[in-house]
């Protein structure tokens, strides 16, 4: 697998600051080196304050919008003014707040039956990738409490997709459709950016990172980006048991693998502290 670079900040705000930082330089860097840049959005909760952070940036420094086009990672079968929708979270944290081109908004059809909305995402990507030298420049992902990631669950089939870049599926537990990028089209790209905060999330994160092997159970370990750059975004309490008294990062730490954002440095230090005091009272 290749070696991600993990970005770990000390409170949900400063994740959000940091993740629409990172964001913005990608997209900047795709308009300086190609003239243009397509972003694959995720949905979910952690994006909102990312989204409101990076549209005041994509203002304040001026980025030519026009030169941006948007896509789905996936979307729930709801219409876009349910509460549920992915795009209709994107349309209130992100695209209301500055004066992108409607035609540059690649909506899933959410309110369609999932074949037929896979089906019509799977034409509009193939007709957008090829203005893009056929890749995505970034694509944004969160990952659930089971290791999913976009709507890539464990056990569905749609993990051994291997040609079509868009594909409906059934997720049981769910009892749910949903239409989602695979992974053939997301390890095309560029760079991949996992989004991730919250207590809720620290178990699976230190299962992810520290697996040695894509694993279908974990299907986030299976988003290994070649040659792109993978990088994951969390906060403090995301990556707590990452960076546990058990855990051996401290040389990834050193070596620049894993980058601490301010007070993430303090919480680090402490925890060294603390072992060292355990070591000393044995």
């Amino acid at each position: 697998m290749p070696t991600p670079r993990i970005n770990i900040s000390p409170t949900t705000g400063d994740f959000e600051i940091a993740a629409a930082g990172a964001i913005i330089t990608k997209i900047t860097a795709a308009i300086r080196e190609r003239g243009k840049c397509l972003i694959a959005l995720s949905g979910g909760n952690t994006p909102r304050g990312v989204y409101r952070c990076l549209a005041d940036l994509l203002i304040t420094q001026a980025v030519d919008l026009s030169r941006i086009h948007f896509i789905f990672s996936d979307e729930r079968m709801v219409p876009p003014d349910d509460p549920n929708s992915n795009y209709g979270m994107v349309q209130h944290e992100l695209i209301s707040r500055m004066p992108i081109l409607p035609l540059h908004v690649h909506r899933i059809r959410g309110e369609a039956k999932a074949e037929v909305a896979a089906c019509e995402y799977e034409r509009e990507l193939q007709t957008l990738l090829p203005l893009f030298t056929g890749v995505c420049d970034l694509i944004l992902l969160g990952v659930g409490e089971d290791g999913h990631t976009a709507s890539l669950f464990p056990g569905t089939e749609i993990l051994r997709e291997r040609h079509k870049f868009v594909r409906e599926v059934f997720v049981p537990h769910l009892a749910s459709w949903r239409v989602t990028l695979t992974l053939p089209v997301i390890n095309r790209a560029r760079a991949v950016l996992f989004l991730v905060a919250g207590m809720k999330k620290a178990a699976i994160v230190k299962e992810i990172l520290v697996s040695a092997k894509s694993r279908e159970d974990l299907p986030a370990t299976m988003v290994q980006p070649h040659p792109g750059a993978l990088t994951w975004m969390l906060d403090a309490d995301a990556a707590s048991q990452f960076l546990s008294e058990d855990s051996s990062n401290s040389k990834s730490i050193t070596s620049g693998r894993i980058s601490l954002n301010g007070a993430g440095r303090k919480a680090q230090s402490k925890r060294k502290g603390k072992r060292s005091e355990n070591h000393e009272n044995e």
